[in-house]
């Protein structure tokens, strides 16, 4: 097994390759990150049905209520694994592109869609005022400028409270990379640094891009046995997938002395660190045309689901559909939603997502990992 390990490199020695000497690699397309944005989106989907159907359908059915608890957790934290694989993927476009080619890449990955969801969401929420705390100047504003962390206002669009997390990433990491590796100057640097620390203390959440981020920088194979690692990769999976399903963590800092919420944690970032090996059954499991398809709409899916989901429920409701045979209802409400959610999405994603990019930069989305 000679051939298949490799040792580490340091730090400062993986931020220079990735800068640099081996942009091809640092740059590849990785099967299973963009396979986990998939399995990811899917997660949250499956939390909004199930969680959805147990307060507002089958609330009075406790046996169904407590059924789905566990499964419901889990779904939602599907969100902190879309926080590691976005720390993992976007280090090496910082590196890579200019702050303004940088920025460019990011606005139009995605604030088309975002802005679209966004502008529906405002009219039928002033049409209904289904959402009160949102339906005024400050929190569209604050919502569309991505502020609303600093505004103490709610995000608009439901899911879009996270890319709120995401393009404060975005701006530190650009920041932190032209101060220390591209233009380097020390109080600059110490500036952001300092910022980067304060704003973990402050949402303690964001420790799951820096995970992200430390696995792309120390390197995607590990120095042990094909076997082995693919035997680690299964426990980790199986006990992070436990620890989450244990409830709802929201990660400040009193979530830490949880033993649930930190072993969520740590197996999370322990399984994506061997997933995204290239030897790992992650890997070769999530080398298929449906895995790839679900990655490339996964924002997509994110963010339009809860529309297709409402609309779903809302003709099932009317329809009679939801019965006493809970579980039968659930499941073909299920297929509904995702089925009408997959479509949507496809069209979303091709519209609002893809089209945007390739019109203005002449290339795919997804050419490589950092996209």
């Amino acid at each position: 097994m000679a051939d298949e390990m490799l040792a580490r490199p340091s730090a400062s020695q993986s931020v220079r390759r990735i800068k640099t000497g081996s942009a091809e690699r640092a740059s590849e397309f990785n099967a299973a990150a963009h396979g986990l944005r998939g399995l990811a989106s899917i997660m949250v989907l499956g939390a909004h049905i199930l969680g959805g159907t147990a307060r507002h359908i089958y609330q009075t059915n406790e046996t169904y209520v407590q059924a789905i608890e566990a499964p419901w957790f889990l779904g939602v934290f599907g969100v902190k694994l879309f926080f590691v694989i976005s720390g993992y993927v976007i280090l090496p476009s910082a590196l890579r592109y200019s702050i303004p080619e940088f920025a460019k890449r990011r606005f139009l990955r995605i604030y088309p869609l975002f802005f679209v969801a966004s502008v529906i969401f405002i009219i039928l929420n002033y049409a209904t005022n289904e959402y009160p705390k949102t339906n005024n100047i400050e929190s569209i504003v604050s919502g569309l400028l991505f502020v609303n962390l600093f505004t103490g206002t709610e995000q608009l669009t439901p899911n879009a409270w996270s890319l709120t997390y995401e393009v404060m990433f975005y701006a530190l990491t650009c920041w932190v990379v032209y101060t220390s590796v591209k233009r380097p100057r020390a109080i600059a640097a110490a500036l952001a640094w300092a910022t980067c620390l304060v704003f973990l203390v402050v949402f303690p959440v964001s420790i799951f891009f820096l995970a992200g981020a430390l696995i792309r920088i120390f390197g995607t194979r590990i120095a042990i046995d094909t076997g082995i690692l693919r035997t680690l990769e299964v426990i980790l999976f199986f006990t992070a997938a436990y620890s989450a399903s244990r409830g709802v963590f929201e990660y400040n800092l009193y979530d830490f002395a949880e033993p649930a919420a930190l072993s969520a944690l740590v197996s999370t970032v322990a399984y994506f660190s061997l997933a995204v090996d290239p030897r790992s059954l992650t890997s070769v499991l999530l080398q298929n045309p449906f895995s790839n398809y679900m990655g490339a709409i996964s924002y997509s899916l994110y963010l339009v689901h809860p529309y297709t989901y409402y609309f779903v429920r809302w003709i099932f409701v009317e329809l009679k559909l939801f019965t006493d045979e809970v579980w039968f209802s659930i499941a073909t409400f299920g297929v509904v939603v995702f089925v009408a959610s997959v479509a949507l999405s496809h069209i979303a994603h091709v519209l609002l997502e893809r089209w945007p990019y390739s019109w203005y930069f002449h290339q795919r989305v997804y050419r490589n990992g950092s996209n």
